[in-house]
């Protein structure tokens, strides 16, 4: 594939999560920043945003972070990124974000993560992208996501083919492996096609 030079990783903002979950994000950032791949995000600087963020940036990584003004005003956007971008809504959030990377990668998080999973994943499944979409499965904290869309797929609401949309990893070291082998994306901004 054509080298991924900018990672969009969705994660959760909330701080009091289990280790397992903070050292993944931690370690992708330094992994990131080992590979010479920029780290796009939501631009927060709490949770495991925070935490994958200052990884990459302490292991001399660039960071874009992108955050609507909303949650900025709020104090909670980094300053100490390479780039912090301010929008003015989420949507606008979640498209800059979408623009600027080349493939995806889901760490455990909440609400606002599931919003932006079922996003990237319905663009990619009405062929308005082909980014690789990476989900991160530490510890099994996926498992009954993934039984859901299986569930989708059962009982005929989804495609029986869903699960080629993503691939599912329990490693940041597998997750890198399949970022590395994912096919280049035929369907980009500059074609024309999405």
């Amino acid at each position: 594939m054509a080298a991924v030079t900018r990672l969009c990783v969705y994660c959760g903002s909330a701080a009091a999560v289990g280790p397992a979950y903070r050292e993944a994000a931690a370690e992708l950032g330094r992994r990131l920043a080992a590979s010479g791949i920029g780290l796009v995000y939501g631009g927060g600087r709490v949770g495991l945003m925070g935490l994958v963020a200052d990884a990459a940036l302490s292991s001399g990584g660039t960071v874009t972070g992108i955050i609507p003004e909303i949650l900025h005003d709020a104090e909670l956007g980094h300053h100490g990124v390479t780039d912090l971008i301010i929008v003015g809504s989420m949507h606008e959030r979640k498209r800059r974000m979408f623009e600027m990377s080349d493939a995806f990668a889901v760490l455990p998080g909440g609400l606002g993560t599931l919003d932006e999973t079922f996003e990237i994943i319905t663009w990619k499944l009405l062929a308005l992208h082909d980014k690789p979409i990476v989900i991160l499965d530490i510890e099994g904290y996926w498992q009954p996501l993934l039984r859901l869309l299986d569930h989708t797929v059962a009982t005929g609401f989804s495609r029986k083919n869903t699960h080629e949309l993503y691939t599912v990893v329990d490693s940041v070291e597998a997750l890198i492996s399949a970022l590395a082998s994912s096919h280049e994306p035929e369907l980009t901004a500059e074609s024309g096609r999405i």
